[in-house]
């Protein structure tokens, strides 16, 4: 953790766009309108309010915005390499085994990870933690705990609903309870009885992910997706015609996976065992949690470049579960995800903005890095679906 930490104190003054031009002046805002009350009116910012009582919170300490913001998100940084510890222990539980520790570590200094808090100052850690402990708990056998946790992930970003395929496949194979899916909008409408309380209007607070879709019509925002080989009509009309294609079709490829799973030699004797006796091996468990991180962002249009970010640490720990065959799943993806980054992060207000743009060819390259990690990822996770809950097991080191 503290190598963590040391890494990203060089950039800890660098203040990116989104900064500049957003989260400082929601900060600013609830700063100037008396800290939470200020939250009674949230049409000041497009997050869903835990995030926004996250700045609020900030607003008394005696810390600046940029510091403040930064700490949170490195905090966040911390709570998910516990979590991803904690996954790699399960598959290795010997005292004294090296993996938990080196996934962790890896988990703090992968490249994304380390500009999405320490440079970028997003937030996109929060998040994660929360898919991760549900990931957790459902290797544990704990439904409602799992069910909580992407409560919580879902409260604090849209972008917890591209593991949701993961989540039907868990409850169709008995791995979670059914009746513990009512921890997911209990979490999430519980924390927006605060500012309920403060005066907010409960619609605005229901409707701030249905009008974060509509914000950005590009077929890709720097994301490594499949609309990178995809040429972008200029009619406003072909481009919506386009987006909405790309939804139905990234929406039957899923449903498709998720048939492929549930009938498969596992999700079949699942379906027929009893209540809790949940019948995925953690393998499954964990490639079907990946095949969805990666899949639903690389197959949805209007993606950002900050989209894959679950996928990048989720590879990591893959790679400690069958390491003979996904050791190069997190390369792929972390070259992808971080390449897609750099336009952005090397952008500067005072430079031409097309400086560090990737040419057409190098963002095919970017995407096909993502597109082969799908496969493989795919691939392997069909393998361990066909070997069924006999013999698929763990893969020994």
């Amino acid at each position: 953790m503290a190598i963590g930490v040391l890494i990203r104190l060089p950039v800890r003054h660098e203040q990116s766009d989104d900064f500049r031009y957003f989260l400082v002046h929601w900060y600013r805002f609830i700063q100037q309108h008396g800290g939470f009350h200020a939250l009674k009116d949230t049409g000041f910012s497009d997050y869903n309010v835990p995030y926004l009582y996250v700045l609020a919170a900030l607003t008394y300490l005696p810390v600046s915005p940029l510091t403040g913001i930064k700490a949170v998100s490195v905090a966040f940084d911390v709570l998910q390499c516990f979590f991803v510890f904690r996954i790699v222990a399960l598959r290795h539980p010997r005292p004294g085994a090296w993996q938990p520790f080196a996934a962790a570590l890896l988990a703090m200094v992968l490249p994304t990870v380390a500009t999405n808090s320490g440079w970028w100052a997003q937030s996109d850690a929060i998040y994660t933690s929360f898919v991760l402990g549900a990931l957790w708990f459902v290797l544990r056998g704990r439904s409602w705990g799992a069910c909580a946790m992407l409560g919580l992930a879902l409260a604090f970003k849209l972008q917890a609903v591209f593991v949701f395929p993961f989540l039907l496949v868990m409850l169709l194979t008995r791995q979670v309870r059914w009746r513990s899916l009512l921890a997911v909008p209990a979490v999430f409408l519980a924390l927006d009885v605060p500012a309920l309380l403060l005066g907010a209007d409960p619609v605005g607070l229901l409707t701030v992910y249905s009008r974060q879709t509509d914000t950005y019509p590009q077929l890709t925002l720097n994301a490594p997706s499949l609309y990178q080989f995809v040429a972008s009509p200029t009619d406003p009309d072909r481009l919506d015609a386009v987006r909405r294609a790309g939804i139905v079709g990234a929406g039957l490829v899923v449903i498709a996976l998720i048939a492929l799973a549930v009938l498969s030699r596992t999700g079949r004797l699942a379906l027929r065992g009893g209540a809790g006796r949940p019948a995925l091996t953690p393998n499954q468990v964990l490639l079907t949690a990946l095949c969805s991180a990666i899949a639903v962002p690389f197959l949805l249009p209007s993606m950002h470049d900050r989209y894959f970010y679950v996928a990048d640490v989720l590879s990591l720990v893959a790679a400690f579960y069958l390491p003979r065959r996904l050791w190069f799943a997190p390369v792929l993806v972390q070259a992808a995800s971080f390449a897609s980054y750099l336009p952005y992060v090397r952008h500067r207000p005072d430079r031409d903005p097309e400086a560090y743009a990737w040419s057409p060819f190098g963002w095919h390259l970017i995407a096909g890095a993502m597109a082969a990690a799908l496969a493989v990822v795919l691939v392997t996770t069909a393998l361990e679906y066909r070997k069924g809950p006999a013999a698929a097991g763990v893969e020994p080191v």
